[in-house]
């Protein structure tokens, strides 16, 4: 810790010591963009980013699919804000257990909460502990080298057919590393055990479950096209499903994506073959059901063995202008060995920070953390960015209007109450008190030397990294 010290406390003149000093937990992009609108905004602040992850960058590096370059250029961006002078980031920090959310208030001017969502819905439902039913984030971590679930081991081999409960971008992620060739995935930067597990898959089936009709799927057209092109893939759509209705008419025209979607499932159900060829693998776009209770295996205990389904029919949602999936009491079973939940990531509250439980979410008006909707007081120098902030929705680039929003109501509230008047330890003080726990922090400094590894194990085999996924091996850098 003393040569950490020595490499990354700031020395300040007094003429630009850092008046305001700013905490940024999370590290992802709600994170980063906020540290970078925050140094841009205040020449006289310091901000500190933390992580309880030893690597930065949050959903950029675990939850982009890894057939995905393109989208993670902006770690590019967000490792010049952390090169910043004015700007430090802190790994293997935890909010909680490293240290709390009321020592970060009492460290810091500001403290913003961008930590996101990392855990899941559930659907309460019959079966849902069975073996070989897992969320979707489980799935998408183990497959990008998450830490956390680098153990987590999906059983591929001992069946044919996967169920894929929802039908958004990460339903179509999953869908898709499930279906496309492992020879095309062992160029990118997928983690070494996920794509070992591919090679020796025996999944050549998958069903893309939906509540509501093809109008309403929540996928982009931009997803849902990458999945159709996968070479030599069957796609099955009923022609039933695709039957509108003048409701759905509505909705699309008031909706170009919705639209999109609608025309390329259309033109995917017309153009392809009728049956598929043996080996071939299939993706089953299955509309209007909802799952009832997952179904247990006769011949392995404990083991899921396929999910038993509602039929469903739209109806009208009252003020919302939407349709909703009602039941019609008609059931029908789909057979599988595994099971993936994409019906929602939500986030975990912490001590002292209100949290509204219904929509998972902090309760905030305009990112200004507040007790309760009801009351609307602030709570002073607490904010939140990101899917704390609004829920998990929307793209990368969303966080970047959400932190905008953010920092406007921090640089509002600086000018009604100068920061300068009240001590605040900031850095120096989380550093120390960090020391006496015996907390190992990561640098930014430390992440290059990850980084760089990374890189050279993955020139090794033509890959642009090889991501190191235990948590011994990243805290050793």
């Amino acid at each position: 810790m003393a040569v950490f010290r020595a490499m990354f406390s700031r020395t300040f003149s007094a003429a630009t010591s850092p008046s305001l000093r700013v905490c940024v937990v999370g590290s992802g992009p709600a994170g980063f963009y906020t540290a970078e609108k925050m140094l841009k905004a205040h020449e006289e602040a310091e901000v500190d980013v933390i992580d309880r992850l030893p690597t930065p960058f949050g959903l950029v590096r675990s939850g982009v699919a890894p057939d995905h370059p393109e989208t993670k250029i902006v770690i590019n961006q967000f490792s010049r804000v952390a090169h910043n002078e004015r700007c430090s980031f802190f790994g293997n920090v935890s909010l909680g257990s490293s240290v709390s959310l009321s020592e970060l208030r009492q460290i810091y001017h500001v403290v913003v909460l961008a930590y996101g969502a990392e855990s899941d819905r559930v659907l309460g439902i019959p079966g849902e502990d069975l073996s070989g039913v897992h969320s979707a984030r489980e799935f998408v971590w183990w497959y990008n080298g998450h830490p956390d679930l680098s153990q987590l081991a999906p059983d591929l081999k001992n069946t044919d057919t996967a169920i894929v409960l929802g039908q958004g971008n990460v339903a179509l992620d999953v869908a898709r590393i499930l279906l496309r060739p492992p020879s095309e995935l062992a160029t990118t930067d997928i983690a070494s055990h996920a794509l070992a597990a591919l090679k020796e898959s025996s999944i050549r089936k998958v069903y893309l479950v939906g509540r509501r009709g093809p109008v309403q799927a929540a996928c982009t057209a931009k997803e849902l096209r990458e999945i159709l092109a996968i070479k030599d893939l069957y796609v099955n759509i009923k022609q039933d499903d695709l039957q509108i209705t003048s409701a759905d008419e509505e909705e699309m025209k008031n909706s170009r994506i919705r639209r999109r979607v609608y025309d390329l499932l259309s033109k995917a159900s017309s153009s392809g073959q009728t049956h598929p060829s043996s080996g071939q693998p299939e993706l089953h776009f299955t509309f209007f059901r909802k799952p009832d209770k997952f179904l247990e295996s006769s011949d392995k205990s404990g083991h899921v063995a396929g999910v038993k389904f509602e039929k469903t029919t739209l109806k009208a949602s009252a003020g919302s202008g939407n349709q909703i999936a009602a039941g019609t009491g008609q059931y029908e079973d789909l057979k599988c060995g595994l099971v993936l939940k994409s019906i929602g990531y939500k986030s975990i509250p912490v001590d002292g920070l209100p949290f509204d439980h219904s929509k998972g979410v902090v309760p905030n008006i305009r990112g200004r953390v507040v007790s309760s909707y009801d009351v609307g007081q602030p709570v002073d120098g607490l904010y939140v960015c990101g899917w704390l902030k609004r829920g998990p929705t929307g793209i990368i680039a969303t966080n970047l209007y959400d932190a905008d929003e953010t920092v406007a109501s921090i640089s509002e509230d600086i000018k009604k109450k100068d920061p300068a008047s009240e001590f605040a330890s900031g850095r120096e003080g989380l550093l120390q008190l960090l020391e006496n726990r015996k907390i190992n922090v990561v640098t930014f400094s430390d992440w290059e030397k990850i980084d760089f590894e990374e890189k050279r194990l993955g020139s090794l085999i033509g890959k642009p990294r090889e991501k190191l996924t235990n948590w011994k091996d990243l805290l050793a850098k």
